[in-house]
């Protein structure tokens, strides 16, 4: 699509209050209108399929009144951000600014931001919310309706989410986090400030993986007693976990393989594990989960994976000639895994079309699915971060690596290439505070 067709789009469709997305999510593609001239930042840009690079890019500029410029002071890398670098997720151009996950210190601010000061710390909601529509008055702020014009992904899902950092123009086209410097739209709705008690190595996490971790286990209906399973022993898997236990489920069983599995028997102790890749002949992760639960299967079933990865040849080659989007395989084993009249929450990031459904086990067998993947980060972030001031959780257990901004095209291939022990990263720019106590030692690349 050509640039100017995106800044149609991004006119279309917005109210009173409407935000401007940064259309060229890399302001040195449009510096005179987004950009300042007075400094320069890094940042990480996507430059192709399996591609991407460090640049440089003028500092972004105020350009509404309630704008609020950042000094990053952390971001991170999300399991999400895989499938930009992919070129999964539609709507890319070359030289967007990627990371949806970022925290930091207010540098400058537009006139109308109300109760923040410069110098505050802060971190930031991936998804934009004006606060002030029928969704955002809900705090369901995943759903804003003015903060994202995209007509193709309101064609697409019948509705259109908030705008988002850092992920495509189909999600508004704004500028990510994973920079030195930041435009944050509507600040003083989409910044929360951090107490002096909490450091960025845990504040940061209330951007995205927290919360949506949180979402997916409340939105899915664990409770007292439940058997939970969860696909996937990454980040939000692990916190899952967590928010299990603390939910009152009886017992939780993780999915995966590899190392990941030896991560969560050593953090997460009272979690069991299930390695799919050492099945013995003739066994499926459904059978040996029926196995293990009374033979009838979990109450609950947790998708923290995403529908990227195919495990069967059929899905792999439809995917390789564009025949669908999504895999539905590891959404038919929770299906087919979970007691009759269980629930199956879905958190991991699907962007379109898939095949081979099992819709038939979906409706006989009374199963309720449930999409929560796009948490309302507004709804739950205040509870949350007392959650983490009182240390009832802890998101440094997830944290595996402290790596520098400079280097971070550096860590997303390894990140991809699921390089032993790493799991969630600290990124550190020029404006980090030193480290805190108990967090991981810089690893240079």
């Amino acid at each position: 699509m050509s640039q100017a067709a995106f800044k149609a789009e991004q006119a279309i469709g917005h109210g009173d209050n409407a935000t401007t997305a940064q259309d060229i999510t890399n302001p040195a593609l449009d510096p005179e209108k987004y950009g300042s001239s007075d400094d320069k930042m890094k940042a990480l840009a996507w430059m192709g399929k399996n591609t991407v690079e460090m640049v440089e890019a003028p500092k972004p500029k105020v350009v509404e009144d309630r704008d609020v410029i950042l000094k990053v002071t952390g971001s991170t890398v999300c399991g999400s951000d895989l499938h930009l670098l992919h070129g999964v997720v539609v709507q890319l151009q070359k030289g967007d600014i990627l990371g949806h996950e970022f925290c930091g210190i207010v540098d400058e601010m537009g006139s109308g931001v109300k109760g923040l000061n410069k110098g505050d710390r802060v971190v930031a909601s991936f998804q934009i919310a004006c606060g002030d529509c029928f969704y955002c008055k809900q705090k369901l702020s995943s759903q804003c309706e003015k903060t994202n014009a995209n007509t193709i992904e309101n064609a697409m899902y019948g509705g259109r989410t908030a705008g988002m950092f850092g992920y495509s123009h189909f999600t508004g086209g704004f500028a990510g986090g994973q920079a030195e410097y930041v435009r944050v739209p509507y600040g003083d709705v989409n910044l929360l400030k951090l107490p002096d008690n909490v450091p960025d190595e845990k504040g940061l996490y209330l951007s995205d993986v927290v919360p949506t971790s949180w979402n997916c286990v409340v939105d899915t209906g664990v409770s007292e007693g439940d058997v939970v399973a969860i696909w996937g022993a990454g980040p939000i898997g692990q916190m899952c976990v967590d928010f299990s236990f603390l939910n009152g489920a009886k017992r939780v069983i993780v999915i995966d393989s590899n190392w990941r599995l030896d991560w969560i028997k050593e953090k997460y102790p009272k979690a069991e594990t299930l390695d799919f890749s050492k099945l013995g002949k003739g066994e499926t992760v459904t059978s040996k989960l029926k196995e293990m639960v009374d033979g009838r299967g979990p109450d609950v079933a947790l998708e923290c994976v995403a529908g990227e990865y195919a495990k069967g040849w059929a899905h792999y080659f439809e995917m390789l000639l564009g025949m669908e989007t999504d895999t539905s395989e590891i959404i038919n084993e929770m299906i087919t895994s979970v007691r009759n009249f269980g629930r199956c929450g879905i958190t991991g990031v699907y962007v379109g079309f898939t095949n081979h459904f099992n819709i038939g086990s979906l409706m006989e067998r009374g199963i309720r699915l449930i999409g929560n993947g796009q948490a309302p980060v507004h709804l739950y972030w205040e509870k949350l971060l007392k959650m983490i001031e009182s240390g009832e959780i802890d998101p440094l257990k997830m944290v595996s690596h402290r790596v520098r901004v400079e280097d971070l095209d550096k860590v997303y291939y390894a990140f991809d290439k699921r390089e032993e022990g790493m799991q969630k990263v600290f990124v550190q720019t020029r404006f980090s505070a030193p480290k805190a106590e108990g967090t991981p030692d810089l690893t240079t690349y």
